[in-house]
């Protein structure tokens, strides 16, 4: 494996004293299935997602020169980075595709970072960043492709599995791949983890069924975090072997598990927040009777207007 589980453990001692550990809250025949589901509530990590876990993980692990850090975002690792920037006393500077959405920048700008927009999707935002990073010599914290960000999000799981030790099942939402890279490194052969794209945004997918990461089209309500167009070799190379399949998810089904948040745990979820949750409730994932069910609540970063209408439509 890419990944260990000692690495894991590692990371987690290194960016403990910097993290929120989540809490879970475990439920009993809700969201249609007849047996335990378990929610990692994520979204309450700083910055509101688990992005601050890779963020600090690559900082903490890699020598900063003094120019500082750059990173491109739809708008989560953005924050991420920002805030664990602003921690550790490093400049940041974050390119963010056009489709980021001003709560997000907003988020990003709170924690000092210099925000530049770069490009109409986040591929055009990633080319921006990696220019800078040539002419600068910034180092790069890559939001999914890179062992330092998995890791980091690994911890995760690790600490679920200490809250929780006995799931048959994760269901893990997917952009671009880090989150469900370092999960299923964690419990590789352990663990049945399954991941979560829509319908209009399906790069793991797509690099599961080709036999290699290839480049996809991004159209999705969850485009501003789970809109990856290619996952890269390592997710790929990771995924391939630990990652059972992809269940995709249509936007509808995503609005869907956003209002039941908020209508019955007044959670406020962002759409690839709610992606995975919207799996178990929408069928696209089918459990068996009894099976222990992980799902994998991932970020809180959503403007709240637009809650609004997908709670009272």
């Amino acid at each position: 494996m890419p990944i260990t589980r000692a690495e894991i453990e590692a990371a987690h001692g290194r960016i403990a004293p910097h993290i929120r550990r989540t809490p879970v809250l475990n439920e009993a025949g809700a969201f249609g299935h007849d047996g335990p589901v378990s929610l990692k509530l994520e979204f309450l990590q700083h910055a509101g997602s688990f992005k601050t876990r890779g963020a600090f993980n690559t900082l903490l692990s890699m020598p900063v020169p003094a120019v500082g850090v750059a990173a491109a975002s739809g708008g989560n690792h953005g924050a991420a980075v920002a805030y664990a920037a602003s921690k550790l006393g490093v400049k940041a500077r974050i390119f963010v595709p056009e489709i980021s959405s001003p709560a997000k920048i907003a988020v990003i700008r709170s924690h000092g970072a210099e925000v530049v927009i770069g490009g109409a999707r986040y591929a055009d935002a990633q080319e921006a960043c990696d220019r800078y990073v040539a002419e600068t010599g910034a180092l790069r914290i890559h939001p999914f492709a890179a062992a330092s960000t998995m890791t980091g999000q690994g911890t995760a799981a690790l600490e679920w599995e200490q809250d929780v030790p006995a799931l048959d099942t994760v269901l893990v939402a997917v952009g671009g791949g880090g989150l469900i890279g370092g999960v299923s490194s964690w419990w590789a052969g352990r663990v049945k983890v399954v991941g979560v794209e829509p319908e209009g945004s399906r790069a793991l997918h797509a690099a599961l069924e080709a036999g290699r990461p290839v480049d996809v089209d991004v159209d999705s309500v969850a485009a501003d975090s789970l809109g990856a167009k290619n996952t890269g070799e390592l997710v790929y190379e990771i995924c391939r072997e630990t990652v059972d399949h992809v269940a995709l998810v249509s936007d509808a089904a995503i609005r869907d598990a956003q209002r039941l948040l908020w209508r019955d745990y007044r959670i406020a979820s962002e759409p690839g927040g709610a992606a995975a949750l919207a799996a178990l409730v929408s069928g696209a994932y089918k459990p068996r009777s009894g099976e222990r069910i992980g799902v994998l609540l991932c970020g809180a970063n959503v403007e709240l207007p637009k809650l609004a209408e997908i709670a009272h439509p």
